[in-house]
């Protein structure tokens, strides 16, 4: 069995924790996440020319006359992604034609796929996601308090629920932060495939959590040392456990990430950090609160 002291150290590890979660919210509000065509609306056509692949310069040049609202091109190792703000069949045509027009220089032209979404039901879907977060990790505090029900003493039962939940918020928002340094650097967007990932991450966090807490509620009745001493012996049983179970799914995630295709690789990437969060906030975030709990419970 390990024996690391988390108890002893939680100052530095709830630390750790808050300077995470206020620069990912300070990133957040400042920059903001990079939205999709999901979210925000628009068209996207991506092409590829049999000969050679068009440049940024070229596609803007054969596209500055047509009336596309915003225009944003994105080159990839063998296409060229075309994103703009129009969604009328109209448009569609422009764009092609235009693009297909470069064939002279390029080779043959293909559509390789074509996109479009009206900004009402990109909207419609952001409000969706957020409803929908919110109605999971009410689930989850109403879930965790009714399993934890027989434990009351030195903390209530509803505080494991809220303690979950907080080492849920700190896994989402950090890993929202990161998909915020992605958009910066690397242009990185965040579509549906996004939010099905973070509600994937919830799930894996809360499990891995309550793993902990529920050898902490088996080991209470029959401890007769502190409750703090108490949780840190139950991290400590359970250590190996998520390390291994820890290990074996990233193992899993980056083979899909390295030979999954480009398609899915923000997907599996949001997974792989959502992983790693839910582990660490488990054992370095989760614990520790509950002593930091148990000291403020008045029934104590």
């Amino acid at each position: 069995m390990f024996n690391l002291n988390v108890i002893k150290y939680r100052k530095f590890w709830l630390s750790l924790s808050a300077i995470l979660v206020l620069a990912s919210i300070t990133l957040l509000f400042v920059f903001g996440l990079r939205f999709g065509l999901d979210f925000v609306g628009g068209s996207l056509m991506e092409v590829q020319h049999e000969d050679k692949q068009a440049s940024v310069v070229q596609v803007n040049q054969a596209l500055e006359d047509l009336e596309l609202g915003s225009l944003t091109v994105q080159p990839t190792e063998d296409s060229v992604i075309v994103r703009f703000s129009q969604t009328d069949e109209e448009s569609y045509k422009s764009v092609k034609t235009a693009l297909a027009g470069l064939s002279s220089d390029l080779g043959e032209m293909e559509e390789l796929r074509f996109e479009s979404v009206g900004p009402s039901i990109g909207q419609e879907l952001r409000n969706k996601s957020f409803w929908l977060f919110l109605a999971v990790l009410i689930i989850i505090i109403i879930y965790i308090a009714i399993a934890f029900q027989k434990v009351s003493k030195p903390i209530s039962s509803w505080r494991y629920g809220l303690v979950a939940v907080i080492s849920l918020f700190h896994d989402l928002i950090i890993t929202i932060g990161v998909f915020v340094l992605l958009g910066i650097f690397l242009g990185t967007e965040v579509n549906t495939p996004f939010i099905v990932a973070l509600l994937m991450v919830l799930g894996y966090s809360v499990n891995d959590t309550i793993v902990v807490f529920d050898r902490i509620r088996e080991n209470l009745p029959r401890s007769e040392d502190s409750f703090e001493n108490t949780v840190n012996s139950s991290v400590n049983q359970t250590l190996a456990r998520s390390i291994n179970t820890t290990l074996t799914t990233l193992f899993a995630l980056l083979a899909v990430y390295l030979f999954g295709g480009e398609s899915i690789s923000d997907f599996v990437l949001v997974l792989m950090i959502g992983v790693l969060l839910g582990a660490y906030s488990s054992i370095f975030l989760g614990s520790p609160l509950l002593t930091i709990f148990k000291g403020k419970n008045k029934e104590v």
